[in-house]
């Protein structure tokens, strides 16, 4: 649809290719001497394999992989608006986002009131046809991904042992039923867990579905610690009344985007890019543009004399 979108606005043949293809196609086009430039987004170990055949030829490279990224909840902040922002950072496309905030960090003073607060939301997320905008939540991707997701949920509760405050891995049933048309999608119920610790598998590894975990901590300092105790670096985000120790948080963080009292938002002229393991260069902005050309620099001399240490003295 997009390439024909291209084709009638005028764009000249050859400029825009989709070339379809499994992993060995990927290896070829990255390899090949006539691409100068490869753009990738997706997981951390397709990432490397990518830059790793990419570097072979000495081509640009930027890197969008994956995130683990924690939301900062700080003793001030509104409870209802972080509410919000962690089911933005959660639920919005059932999870498959990169830059979800899957591990919210709450103070212990305020996690009975946080996930209250969750709980009376969750009512709203409103699963059905992604074409009525009345939806907000939708299936997984494919079989194979909705696998891997109720994977995680099991792990969670099975091993990890964490408390499975919503959802879980049984067939979901939503407070507004899917559409009968619909019900063999690959849906999986929005789920919670908290008394979360950050060793847990569910905490550590990017699921890429609507799991959320919460976990509580005691000082700010402690929580900035904990939240950049991770490989990767892509997004992170606190929320707080306090706009100084929202900048002093997110200096700390390290994390490539960054959020205050909001998430997900990246208008076109803001580049984003992860840090860490989560990616090489950034994406949109002019920052964004430039990694899409070549330098070239050029000194012209018109004076008719050629400046020379090699005179005659």
């Amino acid at each position: 649809m997009l390439a024909e979108v291209y084709r009638q606005a005028g764009v000249p043949p050859g400029v825009f290719n989709i070339v379809n293809g499994a992993g060995d196609v990927g290896g070829y086009l990255t390899a090949h001497p006539d691409i100068a430039k490869v753009s990738f987004t997706g997981q951390v170990s397709t990432g490397k394999k990518v830059a790793a055949s990419a570097a072979g030829g000495m081509k640009y490279v930027t890197m969008e992989l994956g995130g683990k990224s924690p939301l900062l909840v700080l003793p001030d902040a509104d409870v209802e608006q972080a509410v919000d922002g962690a089911m933005m950072a959660n639920f919005f496309s059932t999870g498959q986002v990169c830059t979800n905030g899957t591990r919210v960090f709450v103070h212990r003073d305020m996690k009975a009131a946080f996930e209250e607060t969750l709980l009376e939301k969750m009512q709203y997320i409103r699963a059905g046809d992604l074409m009525d905008p009345r939806t907000n939540f939708g299936p997984l991707v494919s079989k194979q991904h909705y696998d891997k997701v109720l994977d995680y949920i099991h792990h969670g509760i099975d091993v990890d042992q964490a408390t499975l405050l919503y959802g879980g891995p049984e067939k979901p049933i939503f407070p507004s039923p899917v559409p009968k048309e619909l019900s063999n999608g690959y849906w999986v119920h929005p789920t919670i867990f908290t008394n979360c610790s950050d060793s847990m598998k569910i905490v550590r590894d990017e699921i890429f579905g609507p799991v959320m975990t919460l976990l509580t901590y005691t000082t700010v300092p402690e929580a900035i610690a904990r939240a950049s105790d991770t490989t990767l670096g892509l997004a992170a985000g606190v929320f707080t009344k306090d706009l100084n120790a929202a900048h002093q948080v997110v200096q700390q963080l390290q994390a490539g985007i960054t959020w205050v009292n909001t998430w997900g938002e990246s208008p076109a002229e803001m580049s984003v890019g992860g840090w860490k393991q989560s990616g090489v260069g950034v994406e949109n902005g002019r920052r964004g543009l430039e990694a899409w050309v070549r330098n070239k620099s050029t000194l012209v001399d018109m004076s008719g004399s050629v400046a020379t240490v090699f005179g005659k003295l």
